[in-house]
């Protein structure tokens, strides 16, 4: 014979009947020739008496009591095998300290803090309820299907009420509830505790209140409610309190009534009610007052101050109470399946299946699976119950709905049809309520929102980094724009460029080579090295503008761009004075380079450049550009783009480029006549004219592009004035060099001279890397 034993709360009703179940379950499993053959289960039934310290007490009795003696000396054994309860968390973790010492197992039928699935402090402690951090979740989703967006929280102030209402509030928090307040109720609270604690709650905005309370602690705090008259609020319970009947009161039902919250899911097991109408009421002291209560008589026949006489033959199939209903066994469900989930493990022990998927895993006789996670815990599945008034001033509980976590996203929740009454459907989203002038509330109409703003009560705006949703009840970030190295433009982008950076180093190199040729001697090679240096720097500075604007991008993009095109430009500028005074010295023995000669050269390029990098340096000191957010292109999204800063530093830059290439076209367009052989002179004319055409329709299309195309067109102006420049003033010398290495001779380079010239000779003369003309 092997002893179970159960620790409950015999005064009370309800756990009557649950230690009424847990007797029906073991006498059940006794009789089932196919579970434990040959083995009885026996039990032995202890009162708490609602206090922790009688429940350790009553814990260690069973301990203490002798055990049967085996042949081996020195040595006793319990037989105590497993322990069922207790119904509530405080005592479940005081008996739990107890047995954990002696691994006895600890089966809970109702108590669901989720702090209880700690296998670090509870390793022996498993439960047929499931975890309140699942019911908070339902609680959260089933306040979100209500539209309820602004609540209040009442809690006990243990661990069951604290990691309840912070589960919700976690889960809310993700499900975009918000909570005003949140207050406890503590043990031993006043009166006056109680007025202060219901007066917030009516002062309060929040008209919806979640009620995580154990029964008992509900009830107390349901006649104060009655007492303030603390009517008009919308409550949601946990499954603790929502299908605890109460006593016929129509004062309850103006507190509580159209309640909404969760319960176990109920289950009819085939015989319970009939054994719970068979209770003999002289059989123990217990039924003895179950009796006495629920018939409100005295079974004391020498007891004359108690008028009703009970005779003991009272029938309780005449009894509207939840003792009998049969639609509330949802508790003794619990009991019943913790006693058979007690009877499997053993009978698997002693059939010698040690598997935890045997351990773990049964199905009742009314064909209800059960399971246990890793924490002890059940499957979480709820019923969803809405208190509505019954005949004679009972309040019935219906069900309404089901929460089912293993359902996808979305559909956890799912709500019976209710018939409708309205006098005007619900407001679509996008629309607000407007009230109907000399008509009730519940008249309205319903009047668009503004595109950029939600509907809750009200129309309300987004803040600008925000968008309404497709439903139009919530704000939701916008989509940020910008030119990305990931998206194809961007990727094309850099592409070019490094294809232009990569051609520039191929000349350089080509002329690196070729340096002592006529070619390269002839076209100023110290000045055409510096020119293509910046070339390739006008390509690579446009992978600035590419990727999110940060403050130092913003500031390098522009002037970095700003500095390289004067470099570049300068250098060309130099170019063309040098040729221009070449083969403009018409005089005899006139010897006009000698004014600008390679230092000469190297200054003027320096000074040119100088002046645009204090153009910049003032530009970065004064108002430098920045990260901007730009909302006015687009509603749905935000463009993130560089603010200038300074407009006026932004065309200063661009100014003092189109400066330079003026004048550079202007030398170079006067010295267009030059001889064919050497005219370094068209070249560069070609290549401004290019170069203008390109930043002059910049202007235009970069002022009328919006958001990332702003930025891409600048990068084309770049790439393509950098091309125009890199093809019309080297392609003609490279071609020279590697396809006509012939005409790369000094001969060929004098061999043309214009006939109406004063020269008679021109000699080349060299010096160093700079190369000039004198005239004889």
């Amino acid at each position: 014979k092997i002893f179970l034993m159960t620790i409950i709360y015999i005064l009370i009703i309800w756990e009557f009947q649950n230690a009424k179940t847990m007797i029906f379950a073991i006498e059940e499993i006794n009789n089932n020739s196919n579970l434990l053959p040959g083995v009885s289960l026996g039990y032995k039934m202890y009162d708490a008496c609602t206090s922790i310290h009688l429940s350790i007490k009553r814990a260690l009795a069973p301990l203490n009591e002798p055990g049967e003696q085996p042949n081996q000396t020195c040595s006793r054994i319990t037989p105590l095998h497993a322990v069922i309860g207790m119904s509530s968390t405080s005592y479940t973790q005081a008996v739990a300290s107890v047995f954990q010492p002696f691994q006895i197992p600890q089966i809970s039928y109702f108590s669901t803090c989720g702090c209880l699935s700690d296998k670090t402090k509870y390793p022996t402690l498993l439960r047929t309820v499931s975890s309140d951090f699942h019911q908070s979740r339902a609680l959260a989703q089933l306040v979100k299907y209500f539209g309820w967006n602004w609540v209040g929280t009442v809690r006990t102030d243990n661990d069951y009420g604290n990691d309840g209402v912070a589960a919700f509030a976690q889960a809310a928090q993700e499900e975009g509830i918000c909570i005003e307040y949140s207050v406890a109720i503590t043990n031993g609270m006043t009166r006056q505790n109680y007025i202060k604690l219901i007066t917030l709650i009516k002062q309060a905005s929040a008209k919806v209140v979640l009620a995580f309370l154990p029964a008992v602690d509900m009830k107390a705090f349901l006649d104060q409610l009655v007492l303030e008259n603390a009517t008009g609020l919308q409550w949601v319970g946990n499954l603790s309190w929502m299908t605890k009947r109460l006593p016929v009161n129509i004062e309850y039902f103006k507190i509580l009534g159209g309640a909404i919250g969760m319960a176990l899911p109920n289950a009819i097991i085939p015989g319970l009610r009939e054994y719970l109408l068979n209770v003999n009421p002289y059989r123990d002291a217990y039924s003895k007052e179950f009796w006495e209560t629920t018939f409100a008589c005295s079974l004391n026949t020498t007891d004359s101050l108690k008028v009703n006489k009970c005779t003991g033959s009272e029938n309780l199939r005449n009894v509207n109470s939840e003792y009998t209903d049969e639609k509330e066994f949802r508790v003794p469900n619990c009991i019943y399946k913790a006693v058979y989930a007690v009877a499997h493990a053993l009978h698997n022990l002693y059939t010698c299946k040690t598997d935890a998927i045997s351990f773990l895993n049964f199905t009742t006789m009314y064909g209800d699976h059960v399971y246990f996670d890793v924490n002890g815990d059940p499957e979480p599945r709820y019923e969803i119950i809405n208190w509505q008034q019954g005949e004679g001033g009972l309040i019935k509980y219906v069900t309404v709905g089901t929460y089912d976590p293993s359902s996808p996203q979305g559909q956890q929740i799912k709500m019976n049809n209710v018939p409708k009454s309205v006098c005007t459907e619900s407001c679509v989203p996008g629309t607000r309520k407007a009230a109907r002038k000399g008509q009730p509330v519940c008249c309205f109409d319903c009047i668009p929102c503004a595109e950029d703003e939600i509907n809750a009560l009200y129309c309300l705006p987004c803040p600008p980094d925000y968008k309404p949703n497709d439903q139009r009840n919530k704000c939701i970030l916008k989509d940020i724009e910008f030119l990305s190295f990931g998206e194809i433009m961007g990727s094309l982008l850099v592409v070019i460029s490094l294809f232009g950076a990569c051609i520039t180093m191929f000349i350089i190199l080509v002329f690196f080579y070729y340096r002592d040729t006529p070619v390269v001697r002839a076209n100023n090679s110290e000045i055409s090295f510096l020119l293509l240096f910046s070339l390739s720097l006008c390509f690579l500075c446009s992978l600035t503008f590419i990727g999110q604007p940060s403050d130092w991008s913003c500031m390098l993009r522009h002037t970095a761009f700003g500095i390289t095109f004067a470099l570049c430009i300068s250098c060309i500028l130099a170019k063309t004075i040098v040729v221009l005074m070449a083969f403009r010295a018409t005089l005899p023995g006139n010897n006009i380079m000698k004014w600008f000669g390679p230092s000469q050269q190297r200054l003027s390029v320096a000074s040119f450049t100088l002046m645009q990098v204090l153009i910049c340096l003032l530009w970065l000191i004064l108002s430098p550009p920045f990260p901007y957010k730009n909302f006015k292109y687009y509603k749905e999204r935000i463009i993130l783009e560089c603010d200038l800063g300074s407009s006026v530093a932004f065309y200063s830059v661009l100014g003092y480029i189109g400066f330079l290439s003026a004048i550079c076209f202007i030398l170079a367009f006067l010295a267009r006549n030059l001889p064919d052989n050497f005219n370094e002179a068209k070249f560069i004319t070609f290549s401004m004219l290019i170069f203008c055409a390109v930043w002059i329709s910049f202007i235009p299309a970069y002022i009328s592009s919006p958001g990332k195309y702003t930025v891409a067109v600048e990068i084309f102006a770049i790439l393509a004035s950098s091309f125009g420049l890199l093809f019309c003033i080297f392609a003609p010398k490279c071609y020279v060099i590697i396809f006509k290495p012939y005409k790369n001779t000094k001969k060929h380079l004098m061999g043309k001279m214009p006939s109406k010239s004063l020269m008679s000779a021109t000699n080349l003369v060299s010096n160093g890397n700079n190369v000039y003309f004198s005239v004889t």
